[in-house]
């Protein structure tokens, strides 16, 4: 959701709304009104802050919050609160004269106090405004810092791979052409998935497409030192996860099992939904533990799970 809508509904619910009721309280009882028509006059009263409100949005947004806050910084706003509560009183009085179909000038129990009150509701909504923008701006750093991660993922399809790659493809020419271009026509279908996929998140039948490709290739290289079990299951094939994950692990076990031995080496990769979070899981025995990989950290329907 955009930064501007997001504070259009924390105002109107964090905000707007008690003072709405707070409003028509006072007017109520101090006016001796019913509450119906202090209700109404209330209502005026919160629309006209609150689309002045919008200004103050909008305001916040070109002035940053500076750390520390300055002198300058703080008069400006003094200077903003004037401005608005003179804005509100007008704009509220405006409304009521449209309203009541007579000029009339709204200033509650004094124009001091109504003053007074306008400052009181610029602050709030400043505060409320830089609150959310604060909140945005580390959204979206977070959000750059995942997209870098997703880069270095992508990346993970590491130079060394290629020249294995193309190294087992060189050698099986002479051999078996066959194979070869098997091999190479593999390697090809690999290298385009990994350049033309753009997006951040993939589904884990899609992301177990790509890792059966690589694993291809690999088995191509190791022959029968590569052996293992994969097992998608059904629930979990529609859920997401950050493109290249799996191939990430899957390309550590090999390079850290089944590359410095002799002996067959298995690596496994699970998928599954348990307690409504993904859970992928690559195993092999080569290491001394019999486990080189284990994520259990994934992503569900986009939302990361903890």
């Amino acid at each position: 959701m955009p930064a501007t809508r997001r504070i259009v509904w924390l105002q109107l619910l964090i905000g707007w709304l008690p003072l709405w009721a707070l409003f028509a309280m006072i007017i109520h009882t101090a006016h001796h009104a019913s509450f119906a028509g202090a209700s109404h006059v209330a209502l005026r009263m919160i629309l006209a802050a609150a689309a002045l409100g919008f200004l103050v949005l909008r305001f916040a947004e070109r002035l940053p919050w500076p750390s520390p806050a300055t002198p300058g910084f703080v008069a400006t706003h003094l200077g903003a609160a004037a401005v608005y509560s003179v804005a509100w009183i007008t704009l509220n009085s405006l409304i009521e004269s449209a309203v009541r179909g007579q000029l009339v000038l709204v200033v509650g129990i004094g124009l001091l106090s109504s003053f007074m009150l306008g400052i009181w509701l610029y602050v709030m909504v400043a505060g409320v405004s830089y609150s959310s923008i604060a909140t945005e701006r580390a959204a979206q750093a977070e959000a750059a810092a995942a997209k870098a991660q997703l880069a270095a993922l992508r990346s993970q399809l590491h130079p060394h791979f290629l020249f294995n790659a193309l190294h087992t493809v060189v050698h099986l020419i002479p051999r078996e052409p066959a194979r070869a271009a098997d091999a190479a026509e593999k390697l090809a279908g690999l290298l385009r998935i990994a350049v033309e996929e753009e997006r951040d998140l993939v589904t884990v039948a899609e992301e177990f497409v790509f890792v059966m490709k690589y694993w291809d290739i690999e088995r191509l290289r190791f022959g029968d030192r590569l052996q293992g079990a994969h097992q998608l299951g059904s629930h979990s094939r529609d859920a997401l996860l950050p493109a290249f994950s799996v191939q990430t692990l899957v390309e550590n076990a090999i390079r850290h099992a089944v590359t410095p031995r002799v002996e067959p080496t298995s690596v496994h990769i699970d998928s599954a939904i348990t307690n409504g979070m993904l859970e992928v899981v690559v195993r092999d025995t080569g290491g001394s533990s019999g486990c080189v990989s284990d994520s259990r950290s994934c992503i569900v329907d986009g939302r990361r799970c903890n």
